[in-house]
This record gives C-alpha cells, structure tokens and sequence, in this order.
C-alpha cells in the first residue's frame, strides 16, 4: 500500500508536507511528484510549505519575538493526530533574508504558507505580513 502522500497524487490533491528541511522530504517531494506523473495528471502538482517568519523592524517585534526563531520543526496535535509544523524565524531582515535562502524547503515550494499568531490581532498581524512583504521579499524574489 503506497504511503498516505503517494496516494494523495492520484486524486488530484495537492502537497503540504509536514517535516520538510530534511533529504529525506526532499526524497518525498520527488516520490509524490513522480506519483502524481504517473498517475497521469496533466499539470504539475502544487507543493507548499508553512513557516512563522517575523521581520524584527520596531520595539513591538523585537518585544514578542526578539529571542529568535526556533531552528527546528515542532510537533504539535491536531484533531488527535501528530502534525508537525516547519520551523520559525525572528530577525533583523537582512539576517533573516540570509537564513530563509538556506532553506531547501522553501527554495523546492510552490506556495509559502506564512502562519502568523491570530492571539496578537489583526492589526499586528497585518504589520507582520506587511513587514515581509516589504523588507524580506524583494530580497528574495517573491511575488
């Protein structure tokens, strides 16, 4: 029986893999890219990949995330089941700009899921996304 992401390929859904720094996702990647090719879908799949990003710009961000990102994935549970969620990054943007190129993960991805903290509101969250948006992603090429 193939694993649970080979056979997401053959119903037309799409990849948000859990764990993702690592060669062995990335083998993961090129095995459900293959399962989706054979399973004969006529465009390529969409893989993604969420990440906490924080561009430390102003004291607030500093306050709430100063310490630095964690370096690791964590693991968490979801509706009774393990997930793991990809790993968070707090900087000055031009630290962080360096940091997020080393990450294979992100540089493999179709679509970058960036999870912000909904505890914070939404005025602060819209800060964080525009932070990104304005320090972090020209840098890299995002759109």
């Amino acid at each position: 029986r193939p694993h649970p992401r080979l056979a997401a390929a053959e119903p037309d859904l799409h990849l948000v893999p859990g764990r993702t720094r690592s060669t062995h996702r990335q083998s993961g990647r090129a095995r459900f890219r293959k399962a989706w090719a054979d399973a004969g879908h006529p465009h390529e799949p969409r893989v993604s990949v969420s990440r906490s990003i924080f561009a430390l710009v102003d004291d607030r961000d500093r306050a709430y995330f100063g310490r630095g990102g964690d370096e690791s994935d964590q693991v968490g549970v979801i509706d009774n089941s393990v997930a793991r969620f990809g790993r968070s990054y707090a900087d000055e943007p031009d630290k962080l700009i360096e940091q997020l190129r080393e990450d294979e993960a992100i540089a493999a991805a179709d679509t970058l899921l960036l999870t912000v903290p909904n505890q914070l509101g939404v005025e602060y969250n819209a800060h964080v996304i525009e932070s990104i948006l304005t320090h972090v992603a020209p840098a890299l090429g995002w759109r």
